[in-house]
């Protein structure tokens, strides 16, 4: 397996955990929209975290 494809499952794991989205859905979606999904998740992460 190359590195962007570890790095896509990556992905699809984080969103598909977070936001209950399907496998299709993410796959779906460009890899700008899911990188800026997966930051904001991280940050919703982060404030909670630090609360």
């Amino acid at each position: 397996m190359t590195y962007a494809a570890d790095r896509l499952w990556k992905e699809v794991a984080y969103v598909g955990y977070y936001l209950h989205w399907g496998f299709a859905e993410i796959l779906d979606m460009d890899h700008r929209t899911r990188q800026r999904i997966i930051a904001e998740v991280g940050e919703i992460n982060d404030r909670a975290d630090d609360e």
